[in-house]
């Protein structure tokens, strides 16, 4: 079972002002999918924190997540730490979320997420919504299985280009 932490980026649930919504949701969602979550931490919208967590985060779990701060406010930071610490980015999943929730709402055109290899960490950036946050990670979900085959090093494939 693939190991996977969620962190929240929010200025407000982070100073105890909101909720967290988003965190628990994509929590749900990436059990429903077999990934064992080991932790679900809150961060403000702040470059060094993010980074210090996502580095903090690789260390451990083989998928992590991110959701909100992918916007185009001032404060929306996370795809900057994202890319500060990832050594590459994976385009195609941030691509099809985005293609994925244009169907629901052009509004889906403002996000900024990312998705990058550390280590052999995948970090995705989802939105702050639950609602979108959810509905991107169903976008892609059936694409990091395979990304995590590849980063454990097993490139062997089938003949119908799956993992073996």
């Amino acid at each position: 079972m693939p190991k996977a932490t969620v962190i929240t980026v929010s200025d407000r649930c982070s100073r105890g002002e909101a909720i967290d919504r988003s965190g628990p949701a994509v929590r749900e969602t990436l059990e429903k999918h077999g990934y064992e979550v080991t932790a679900v931490e809150i961060v403000p919208d702040d470059v060094e924190r993010i980074q210090a967590m996502l580095i903090d985060s690789c260390g451990s779990a083989e998928l992590v997540v991110t959701t909100g701060g992918t916007g185009i406010a001032a404060r929306d930071v996370t795809p900057e730490a994202t890319r500060s610490v990832c050594g590459r980015l994976i385009e195609g999943v941030a691509e099809r979320m985005r293609a994925e929730g244009m169907k629901k709402t052009p509004l889906a055109a403002l996000s900024r997420a990312v998705c990058g290899i550390r280590g052999q960490s995948i970090i995705l950036n989802l939105p702050g919504s639950p609602k979108a946050a959810t509905e991107s990670l169903t976008a892609v979900i059936d694409v990091l299985p395979h990304a995590l085959e590849l980063l454990r090093g097993n490139t062997a494939h089938n003949e119908a280009g799956s993992p073996r």
